[in-house]
Parts: C-alpha cells; structure tokens; sequence
C-alpha cells in the first residue's frame, strides 16, 4: 500500500496488466520517431512535428481497425494509450494540472481532425493527400524541399496497404509491417 504510487507510475509507463495494445502503441511510437520522416520528409523535428508524425502513423492503425468487427475495443484502447502519453509528455513539459485537461482536449480533437483527413486522403486523389499532410504535419506551410511532401506521402500510402494485410493477432503484438 505504501509503494502503491510506484505501481501507479509504472503503470503509466509500462501499461496495466493485460494491456494488450501497449506493443502496438509502442510500435506507432518508434515509427514515429524514424528519422526519415525528419530528414527527407522535413516534418519538423519539435515536439509538435513528433505529435503530428505520432497522430499520422496513429490515424493510420485506426483506419485499420476500423476494418475488424471487434477493432472496436482496440481502437479504444489504443486512444485511451495514447492519451495516457500524451497526458505525461504534457507533465515532463511542466504543464500543470489546471490545464493538461484543455491541452488534452485539443489534442484529442486534432486526431480526430488527422484521422478524417487522412482517411479522406488516402481515399482520393495524391492532392488531396498532400493537403491533408501540409495542413496537418507541416502545419499549413508546405516545406521548401518539394520531395518532402511526396516523401511522406508515399510512405504513408504503402504503411496504409501493408497493413490491410497484417491480422489483428499480429497488430496488436506491435508488428506494423
């Protein structure tokens, strides 16, 4: 009772017992995190370019799951991990307690507003991609490389076929092909 705290914190970081999409959560984490989408894709390397490149790879899964019957409890699961994180990076960051809640908030609503557009891109037209990934991870001024843009996208379209093709079994185990 006394370290029930620690327990607590080590939860926060390390998920419950029988957190099943903590691997798949940590697997969109790490892809984030890959250079090339700082390097050849000039998202910029800030703490906002991580969230959107974490909210772009994360709206990627959702859609994914959205094709399950029972991607339902995932999808929850993994929004429920991801505001978990994003609620203790807004802590390290030293934002107190009176605001994390709007911060969250925001954030929550921005990935929404990533997942409609990147489902709608990746349904349409290169274009409509495009602006979707300079609205959302270039934040409304396209970088001055013109590859980055295809960069991303191109990437982001082969990750959203390649992952028609993994089971939910193997997704959930943090396999993003």
């Amino acid at each position: 009772m006394a370290l029930g705290w620690l327990k607590r914190g080590m939860a926060r970081y390390f998920g419950r017992d029988g957190d099943a999409v903590l691997p798949l959560y940590n697997a969109v984490v790490l892809r984030a995190r890959e250079p090339h989408w700082y390097l050849d894709g000039a998202v910029p390397d800030t703490v906002d370019g991580r969230f959107d490149m974490i909210a772009a790879i994360l709206s990627l899964v959702l859609i994914r799951l959205e094709a399950e019957p029972e991607g339902g409890a995932p999808s929850a699961r993994i929004t429920e991990r991801f505001v978990t994180d994003m609620d203790g990076q807004l802590r390290e960051l030293g934002i107190g307690d009176i605001v994390v809640g709007k911060h969250i908030g925001r954030m929550m609503a921005m990935l929404g507003g990533r997942l409609s557009a990147y489902r709608d891109g990746l349904a349409g037209e290169a274009s409509t991609m495009d602006a979707a990934l300079v609205r959302n991870l270039y934040r409304g001024e396209a970088p001055a490389d013109p590859n980055a843009v295809p960069h991303v996208r191109t990437v982001l379209r082969t990750l959203h076929e390649r992952l028609a093709d993994v089971t939910l079994a193997r997704l959930t185990l943090g396999e993003l092909p």
